[in-house]
């Protein structure tokens, strides 16, 4: 066979095609990156306005856990200098600030500390896509 001088060889490629686990069984296909679909860390790294929604959402429900605090917060320590004036027994102000409100604040902490970090990780898990 003579080889053609018009005919050219042609190299066809494409992007390595994946099969995760977690990727075959969803809803979008078997291959959600291949049809358009972009994942929400990809929005979040170029900064869309998706992206911008995804960072607002996290950064409103840490907001939401930080005021939740700080009204529970208010409610133990503002009434503390009506109890001191009501009293005029020096120790029940030690026994106030030692044992009545040490023990609720470190709980409070401990809330806050442990739904910040659900917070994030709920977040973490939407933007990975799991």
């Amino acid at each position: 066979m003579p080889h053609d001088p018009t005919e050219r060889r042609v190299v066809v490629t494409a992007p390595p095609r994946r099969t995760l686990a977690h990727t075959r069984l969803r809803s979008r296909g078997r291959y959600p990156h291949a049809s358009g679909y972009y994942r929400p860390r990809t929005e979040i790294d170029e900064q869309t306005t998706l992206g911008h929604t995804y960072v607002r959402s996290l950064m409103r429900t840490q907001l939401r856990a930080a005021l939740t605090v700080f009204a529970v917060l208010v409610l133990l320590v503002g009434p503390l200098p009506l109890v001191f004036a009501a009293a005029a027994d020096g120790r029940l102000e030690w026994a106030v600030l030692g044992f009545g409100l040490y023990v609720p604040l470190v709980l409070l902490a401990r809330w806050y500390v442990r739904r910040a970090e659900r917070n994030e990780r709920d977040f973490q898990r939407l933007v990975e896509d799991r």
